[in-house]
Order: structure tokens, then sequence, then C-alpha cells
């Protein structure tokens, strides 16, 4: 007695490791082996380990090795870049030696703001004050250190001030100042007491200096100066100096 068998018919699909194993033999036919490019060496290469592929855990270990004439190492547009860089850097080092220049710092009596006069039996005692006014044409501050001024009548000197660490003058700007100076006149008390006198006119020279540092660096205004007062009695009004 025969008995029939049974036929079967399901079907497998393709083996995963096979198609793994084919599309890693169709890779390596891409790339010569390690060790040759005539195909005759059998050695596998320890970087990629025969897959031609580099791990992305190693791209900080590897160094790779560039043909002379590879076209990554001729940049176009050098002579562009050049020329770019050298215009921006010479534009640069004008800008700033426009800003830096030394600038003039100028120092100009504006008026003469009051006059008081006191006697006494052998000299005449007087207090003179003047505004001044200080230009900074610079673009950065300027710090005046010392102002000194002193009164001359005849070639005389008759009075002397002396003020330190005044303020800081800032850029480009003007700034006044209102300074006053003691004069002790000998030898004029007639001529200031006389009645027969209306306008006792004293010609007050006044020498000024100032020193500045701006920069780094120390330098030193100086102006002379005119200008007319009264001695005989508190009367002398303000007035612009000539």
């Amino acid at each position: 007695m025969v008995t029939p068998g049974h036929s079967s018919n399901t079907t497998e699909g393709p083996d995963p490791d096979l198609t793994k194993w084919t599309e890693k033999v169709k890779t390596l036919k891409q790339f010569p082996p390690y060790g040759t490019m005539n195909g005759n060496s059998t050695d596998t290469c320890p970087t990629c380990r025969g897959t031609g592929r580099i791990p992305r855990s190693h791209e900080d270990h590897l160094v790779a090795v560039i043909p002379c004439n590879d076209i990554r190492l001729k940049p176009r547009r050098t002579k562009l870049y050049v020329c770019v860089s050298m215009s921006v850097c010479l534009f640069l080092c004008c800008l700033i030696l426009f800003f830096l220049f030394p600038r003039s710092v100028t120092l100009t009596p504006a008026s003469v703001l009051s006059v008081m006069v006191y006697f006494t039996p052998d000299t005449i005692e007087m207090e003179v004050t003047n505004l001044i006014n200080v230009t900074n044409e610079n673009f950065v501050p300027v710090q005046i250190v010392d102002f000194n001024i002193q009164g001359l009548v005849s070639e005389i000197v008759v009075g002397k001030t002396k003020i330190s660490n005044m303020t800081t003058l800032q850029s480009r700007s003007q700034k006044s100042y209102t300074i006053q100076i003691d004069l002790s006149i000998d030898g004029l008390n007639d001529y200031c007491k006389s009645s027969s006198i209306k306008i006792h006119m004293l010609f007050l020279e006044l020498q000024m200096t100032m020193d500045i540092s701006y920069l780094s660096h120390t330098e030193q205004v100086s102006l002379d100066t005119f200008e007319y007062i009264d001695c005989g009695t508190n009367t002398t009004i303000p007035h612009p100096v000539r």
C-alpha cells in the first residue's frame, strides 16, 4: 500500500546573511586590495577593514594624504582675497590714525568778569576774575593737569595763581573756566587814589600756561594776553578781553 506524499507549496524568502555578504563582495570589487594597485595582494586594509568606508568614530584620528595637484590645494580667487584683505587693513589703519592723530588744544581768554580793589597803606590789593575758554579738537578726552597764570604790570610780576587737576575736557568740546588771580601792586597808590582822574586805567598782562595729558603723553599750552582794569574803585564792569 502506497501512501501518497504531500507536496509543500511554501516558498522561503532570500537569506538576509546571504544578501549582506553579496553586497560586501560588490563593494570590495570597487576598490583595489590593500597594499597594491594591481589587485595582486590579498591583504585587508586595517583602516576600513575591507569595507571601503571609514567609521565616523575614527574621523578625528586619521590623516588623509592628498596629491599635490589636487584642486583643493589650489583655491581660486587668491589674488582677489589678498587684495581685499590688504585694502581692509589699510582702511582700518587710516581710520585709526584719523581718530587718534593728536590735534590742537587751544586756550583763549573770554572776558573780565570782575575786579575787586582793596587799598592798604603801602599797596593795592586786587582780585581779578577772568573767564577762560579751553577747546579740545581731539577725538579723545584731555586731562588738564596744571593751570598757571601770572599777572604783570609794567613787566613786573604782581600776582600768581596755580590750579591743579582742574577737570577732564571731553572730546570735540569746549568748556569755560572761571580763574581768579590775586594782585598786589606797589607804588601806584597816588595814581589809583587820585580824585582828579576819573578812570584809573591799568593794563594788565596775563601769562597763562596749561599742562595737559592725553594719548599717553603730556604737552603744554601757553597764552599771553592783555586786558585793562580800573584800580581806582570797584567800577570795572564785565567786558571782553581784546
